[in-house]
């Protein structure tokens, strides 16, 4: 078993209103904390879904797991071959190389604390992301920044048939 041992020596306090927001209505991003800022620890971010948004399509990460608590409403999550209902102050944790996808359930809304540790530089993913809602870049290009972002795409019918 390998440790990672953090290196940062303050505290790490994001006040909302300084938390960079990516996206808009039905999906929204605040960045809370990367990578760089917990010294390699965790990076997190707070995700609201509207109206049974989608958040994320089936994906894994090679180096970290992802945890997931519903800070309110419910979502839908994928992890592995199981599709989980969470309702608010419920915690999900996917194991690394697990599949995994998130959304809120279809016309409910949901906010999620997402946490990932190791912690990944991900903010430019999410902006990155916002870029392709938007039109500005192809959806393709996310392919190109898999490893970069530990963010590996997949399919998976479970998720599909749960959303259909």
């Amino acid at each position: 078993m390998s440790l990672i041992t953090p290196n940062f020596d303050r505290s790490v306090v994001v006040r909302s209103a300084d938390a960079e927001v990516v996206g808009r209505a039905p999906t929204t991003i605040r960045l809370l904390a990367d990578s760089s800022s917990t010294g390699g620890a965790l990076s997190t971010q707070r995700v609201t879904l509207a109206n049974g948004a989608d958040g994320a399509r089936p994906h894994h990460h090679a180096n970290s797991a992802e945890l997931f608590y519903l800070l309110d409403g419910t979502a839908q999550l994928l992890s592995g071959e199981q599709v989980v209902t969470a309702e608010r102050g419920d915690l999900v944790i996917v194991p690394p190389g697990v599949a995994h996808a998130f959304a809120a359930t279809p016309g409910e809304n949901a906010d999620i604390l997402i946490v990932i540790t190791p912690g990944v530089e991900r903010f430019e993913y999410f902006r990155h992301l916002e870029l392709v809602a938007y039109g500005k870049v192809p959806p393709e290009s996310l392919l190109e920044v898999q490893e970069l972002y530990d963010t590996y795409f997949q399919g998976s019918a479970t998720w599909d048939a749960a959303r259909a």
